[in-house]
């Protein structure tokens, strides 16, 4: 538990420190001005309704600090020191990794546009990720009628090669066979980043004056092209909603804290037109507001492909805000502001993102509480001590033994946890046992939460009571509360018509109405179980199906099935093969040989 033995002889200046628990695990990282100061601060808070922040401080063993020279210097080290160690009670923007980006392949001689959702550092220009899957595509739309770039994913081009499709029907500039310079090919990359940059207004005149000089030098069909893009980019504009007089680039926060729990909302704005919105959630973040604020600007500005435009409106002053400004400047290239609007516009601005703040956290709050009801129900169906708030359903697939995997998905009570979902190739099995094989991931799934403490609330089987009955032979064999997970199962009935749920201790199903929640989610939770498996499990029989028969020959590689390909021709050929055709094989040998012919012509084969 932390106390104020741990900071004695902390410094009065500029640093970072990193609160562990007895194991070494990192579990915080903070940056301040004056380390004793705010280190000291810890020992004053009240432990029986600091929540979050209480129970953090429980855990702490000890207390690691690294003096800095500046307060800047801190905010860097602390960045870096939070993406290394990823500490739980830090502030971790999660929503990038739900949304879609757009990705410009500038650090390839051709560049190419792509829809991502994997940002990595690998010199390629990104930008979003987009709130609104729609409203990306309908930008990428936009881009391949006006100016199409590349689609193919070769990364040379052979000489002599012919033009896909895509050029004949114009979606292509065709670089693979010439039919465009890479002068003008860095042009058209240049002015699809420039939209992308949401420079649409810069581009529409560079394109008017590019029409006037065509026009002028009697270049009318080039004019007439020119034209129609700049008309497609005006209609474009035209359905952006305009927040400002001033046609400039601003990101603008608004910021609410209710019951322990902050919704921020972020817009966008570029040329003076909202571009995209954001919403974060954060549960009862440590500090007060301006280092939550000062914390989650650090955090969505830190990734290098960020941009940064050079004002950002906020709600009130973040902690350390000068060190903040230095550093999104240096970041950016340029200056950047982080005003408090008092008045005018730019105050309506930030009224406008705490009024989408507010409205988020109360829709969330609403879905809680829809959730909250749900898990109740679920407990009163089923009979359970406490409603569950996080579900599991393992689903067997398999193709007559063949290829068996188990799936299992999560959900947090009636939303989904892709980050928790796990799959199972079958490892003890080649025969259709589905008890055996479920036996088998049981074991080894809850075995592995038990010892990570991360088993759930309920476990749901898609099967009969035989299944059920093998859950509950597993949770005994690992030593499981009898309640912990609870368990239940699901079944079409005989008439193939209607669900039957099983519990323990129960001979006949629960009789839940067609149109119970409870029922329904349990449906969703085995159909996202069994979508799950299918998909891997296709993965794995399309895998099975590339494979040769030589591949699944001992001691047949990459390079032996090469020469035996080179000298006989073909499959046909090897298997035709004598065994001594195929020892003359250069690496090939008479042992290898003998046991190709083999595997061709096993004994009793006419």
């Amino acid at each position: 538990m932390f106390s104020a033995e741990m900071i004695k002889g902390a410094a009065d200046g500029p640093g970072v420190y990193l609160m562990r628990e007895a194991s070494g695990e990192v579990l915080y990282v903070g940056k301040a001005v004056s380390l004793r100061k705010r280190l000291s601060s810890y020992t004053r808070i009240d432990r029986a309704g600091a929540g979050k922040t209480a129970a953090m401080l429980a855990r702490v063993a000890r207390v690691d600090t690294m003096l800095t020279r500046t307060e800047k210097e801190a905010l860097i080290l602390e960045a870096g020191l939070i993406k290394q160690h990823r500490p739980r009670y830090n502030v971790i923007l999660r929503d990038d990794k739900n949304y879609p980006s757009i990705k410009v392949t500038v650090n390839e001689e051709w560049p190419r546009l792509l829809m991502t959702r994997r940002v990595n550092r690998d010199g390629a220009r990104y930008f979003g990720p987009y709130a609104s899957p729609a409203a990306m595509w309908e930008t990428i739309r936009l881009l391949n009628t006006l100016f199409p770039l590349r689609r193919c994913k070769s990364k040379q081009f052979r000489l002599g090669q012919r033009a896909c499709l895509n050029y004949q029907m114009g979606r292509c500039p065709a670089p693979c066979i010439g039919a465009i310079t890479p002068e003008q090919y860095r042009e058209r990359v240049s002015r699809v980043l420039t939209i992308l940059e949401g420079r649409k207004r810069d581009l529409i005149r560079e394109l008017e004056g590019a029409m006037r000089a065509a026009a002028a030098a009697l270049r009318f069909e080039e004019a007439a092209a020119l034209r129609d893009q700049v008309r497609a980019l005006g209609q474009t504009l035209e359905k952006q909603v305009v927040l400002s007089r001033e046609a400039a680039d601003r990101d603008v926060f608004g910021f609410v804290r209710r019951e322990g729990r902050v919704a921020v909302a972020l817009l966008l704005i570029r040329e003076g037109a909202l571009a995209d919105k954001r919403e974060f959630f954060l549960d009862q973040p440590l500090g007060d507001d301006p280092e939550v604020l000062a914390e989650l600007l650090r955090r969505f500005y830190g990734p290098a492909e960020r941009q940064i435009p050079p004002s950002i409106l906020l709600p009130f002053v973040p902690d350390g805000v000068t060190a903040l400004a230095e550093w999104l400047s240096e970041k950016r290239g340029g200056p950047v502001r982080l005003p408090v609007p008092q008045r005018g516009d730019k105050r309506a601005l930030v009224e406008l993102a705490g009024d989408n703040a507010a409205q988020a956290l109360a829709e969330q709050a609403s879905r809680h509480q829809q959730e909250e009801r749900l898990a109740g129900m679920i407990a009163a169906a089923l009979g359970l001590v406490r409603p569950p708030q996080r579900l599991e359903c393992l689903d067997i697939s398999n193709l007559g033994g063949r290829e068996a995997v188990g799936s299992l998905i999560s959900f947090r009570v009636g939303e989904k946890e892709p980050a928790r979902y796990r799959r199972f190739k079958i490892r003890t099995k080649d025969t259709p046992d589905d008890y055996a094989m479920m036996r088998e991931v049981l074991l080894r799934h809850l075995g592995r939460s038990r010892e990570e403490g991360t088993l759930p609330d309920l476990l749901l089987l898609d099967g009969g009571k035989g299944q059920l009955g093998v859950a509950q032979a597993v949770a005994g064999e690992l030593g499981l509360a009898e309640d912990h997970p609870a368990l239940a199962s699901i079944a079409k009935d005989r008439g193939g018509t209607g669900e039957r749920i099983f519990i323990p201790g129960r001979k006949n199903p629960l009789n839940l109405p067609a149109h119970s929640p409870v029922l329904l989610l349990f449906m969703r939770l085995r159909d996202e179980a069994h979508r799950y498996g299918i998909t891997f499990h296709r993965k794995l029989r399309g895998q099975q199906q590339l494979l040769s028969d030589l591949d699944r020959i001992p001691g047949i590689g990459p390079a032996r099935k090469e020469a035996l390909f080179k000298a006989l021709g073909s499959l046909a050929g090897v298997n035709a093969a004598t065994p001594a055709q195929l020892a003359a094989v250069p690496g090939v040998g008479p042992e290898l040989a003998a046991a190709i012919h083999a595997h061709f012509h096993p004994p009793g084969s006419s």
